[in-house]
């Protein structure tokens, strides 16, 4: 049982990372792009907001795969 503890653990912390990582890339660009093209705001933020919500599925399907792992 331990191992699967430990497998979560890393599970959920490695999408984590890989979250915050992925969000910091996308706000990074959207704001480069309305410095670029201050005209272009709305569009830009409305398609950062959806690549942040696609970004964030990965560690919410990592926990739920944790939690599959501790169940089992």
């Amino acid at each position: 049982m331990s191992l699967g503890i430990l497998g979560a653990a890393i599970a959920c912390g490695l999408a984590a990372v890989g979250a915050g990582i992925g969000n910091g890339l996308v706000v990074g660009r959207t704001v480069e792009g309305i410095a670029r093209q201050p005209e272009a705001r709305g569009m830009l933020q409305t398609m950062m907001f959806v690549g942040i919500a696609l970004v964030e599925a990965l560690p919410i399907i990592a926990v739920v795969i944790g939690f599959m792992v501790l169940n089992r």
